[in-house]
C-alpha cells in the first residue's frame, strides 16, 4: 500500500514524509521536483493514480487574496482542484482521503479575520464531505492552528512569528499596537505532523481540530524570543494605537485523545529552535 501527498514541496509534506516512510511507500505530487504532475491551476490534466495507492493526503493550497483575480484563483484551487484530487482518488480506489483544512475554516462571518481564505476551507470541506458520502470513501479533515517552524519556510503566511524572532535577535525593541495583549494559536509543524502521521498510519476517520493546548499572548510571545536569542530587547505597548483583536478557537482534543500524541513544543521551545537554527545558518 503507498500513500500519495500533494503539495509535495509543502512544508507540511516535507516534515511528514520521513514519518510516514518508516511504514509505507510515500510519493509527492506537485507543479516540480515531485513523483507525480499535480497542477491545481490546471485541472484539464487530472491526478493520475494507481491501483497500488491507498491513501491521499491533500495539502496543496492556496492563500486567498483580496482582488477578483485572487478571490477566484483560490475557490478555483481550494474547492474545485480539492474536489479533482479527490475524484481522481475515488477513480484510483483510493481507500483513504485526508484533508489538510484550517482552523480558519470555523470562523464566522463577523470575525475581523473571515475570508476567501477561509470561505473556501470550510466550502472545500463541504463538497468533499458530501462526495465521499456519495461514494463512500473514508474522509477525514484536519484543521490545524497557525503553523510554524524552526525555518523561515513559514514566514510569508506567520510574518509576525519571525519578525518577533528578528527584531529579538538584532535588540531591537519589539512594538504591541494598542493597550491590549492579544492572543493566537500557535502549533508547531512537528506537532501536526506526528498528529497527521497517526491518523494515517492508523486509518482514523472524521473531522478533527489540531492546535497547541495553550492561546498565546503577543507579549509571552515576544518574552520567549527574548529569551531565546539572550536579547536586550525591551516589549512595548503602543497604546495610542488601535487595539489588535484576539483570534481564539474553541480548544477541541479529540484528535490528541484519538491518536495518542498531544503537542508539546511550547513557543518558548519553538523560539529556541528558530534561534538554534538561526545560529546554525551563520
Amino acid at each position: 500500500m503507498s500513500i500519495v501527498i500533494t503539495g509535495g514541496n509543502s512544508s507540511i509534506a516535507r516534515s511528514v514524509l520521513p514519518k510516514l516512510k518508516a511504514h509505507r511507500e510515500v510519493l509527492t505530487a506537485g507543479r516540480k521536483d515531485c513523483d507525480l504532475l499535480l497542477d491545481l491551476d490546471d485541472l484539464s490534466t487530472p491526478l493520475s493514480l494507481t491501483s497500488n495507492v491507498k491513501c491521499v493526503i491533500h495539502t496543496a493550497a492556496a492563500f486567498g487574496g483580496k482582488t477578483y483575480d485572487e478571490i477566484i484563483a483560490t475557490e478555483r484551487i481550494n474547492v474545485l482542484g480539492t474536489l479533482a484530487v479527490c475524484n481522481a482518488a475515488q477513480k484510483a480506489g483510493v481507500d483513504h482521503f485526508i484533508y489538510i483544512s484550517s482552523i480558519f475554516a470555523s470562523l464566522p462571518a463577523e470575525s475581523p479575520f473571515y475570508s476567501v481564505y477561509s470561505i473556501s476551507k470550510r466550502h472545500s470541506e463541504e463538497v468533499l464531505e458530501h462526495y465521499c458520502k456519495m461514494h463512500k470513501m473514508a474522509l477525514t479533515i484536519l484543521r490545524p492552528s497557525q503553523l510554524y517552524g524552526d525555518t523561515d519556510d513559514f514566514r510569508k503566511h506567520q510574518p509576525f512569528i519571525y519578525a518577533i524572532a528578528d527584531k529579538a535577535q538584532h535588540n531591537e525593541d519589539i512594538l504591541i499596537n494598542g493597550k491590549n495583549d492579544p492572543k493566537r494559536n500557535f502549533l508547531h509543524i512537528d506537532d501536526l505532523t506526528e498528529v497527521l502521521a497517526r491518523l494515517t498510519i492508523q486509518g482514523i476517520v472524521g473531522k478533527f481540530s489540531c492546535m497547541y493546548p495553550e492561546d498565546y499572548s503577543f507579549s509571552r510571545i515576544a518574552h520567549a524570543a527574548i529569551d531565546a536569542f539572550k536579547s536586550s530587547s525591551s516589549i512595548q505597548f503602543q497604546q495610542d494605537q488601535q487595539d489588535i483583536p484576539d483570534n481564539i478557537f474553541v480548544h477541541e482534543s479529540s484528535v490528541n485523545e484519538i491518536t495518542g500524541y498531544h503537542p508539546s513544543i511550547s513557543i518558548e521551545e519553538g523560539m529556541k529552535r528558530i534561534a538554534k537554527n538561526r545560529s546554525e545558518q551563520l
